[in-house]
């Protein structure tokens, strides 16, 4: 299964590697054939220095990439992707062939734009809430959520819930149990209920 996280400059570090780490966790735990395969992606291939110049080269870029299963939208510092064309309708052209779209924190901003999200039930970090109501207020927008799953949609709240997020895909890709143990092999205490 292709697991694909969008990252970009000044996108938040945890955003993208708490997802990266929870599904590339849970495959050690599958066999070769069923294994996650994650990996990043971005505008252009190659070198994005998320927050605190974190440098990231990333694997694939949005004209060549394999085909989706999954697509994370991670956040950040998320004004100036508003801005690209071409981003906004990648995200909204590939979100309607995946079997999910996710979004950690303001990478919620993103889907909105690309009307991946239009009068859905969200949430994202909790000091974008506002700005998210006012820009989008069509959307339903949740406080003191750590996810929110509807359909094939689901959006979290900043930072680290993106980790009880990817947990929850997980468990509703594969199993519970499979969850479970990757939770505990990260030692992280998971919150399952959203």
């Amino acid at each position: 299964m292709n697991v694909g996280i969008y990252i970009y400059d000044d996108a938040e570090v945890l955003d993208f590697s708490g997802p990266f780490e929870v599904f590339s966790t849970a495959s050690r735990f599958l066999p070769n054939t069923n294994k996650f395969n994650v990996f990043l992606i971005s505008e252009k291939q190659g070198k994005v220095k998320a927050r605190g110049s974190y440098s990231v080269n990333t694997d694939y870029d949005i004209t060549n990439y394999p085909s989706l299963d999954v697509l994370i939208i991670s956040g950040g510092v998320h004004t100036e992707e508003l801005k690209k064309e071409n981003v906004v309708k990648w995200i909204s052209t590939v979100s309607k062939s995946t079997k999910i779209v996710a979004s950690v924190c303001t990478g919620a901003f993103l889907l909105a734009k690309a009307k991946v999200i239009t009068n859905h039930n969200v949430t994202t970090h909790w000091e974008d809430i506002e700005d998210l109501r006012k820009s989008y207020p069509l959307l339903k927008v949740h406080e003191n959520k750590r996810w929110i799953d509807e359909k094939n949609v689901i959006t979290s709240g900043g930072i680290s819930a993106g980790i009880d997020m990817s947990l929850h895909l997980v468990c509703k890709l594969h199993s519970n149990e499979l969850a479970e143990k990757t939770a505990k092999q990260m030692e992280f205490n998971w919150m399952k209920n959203s």
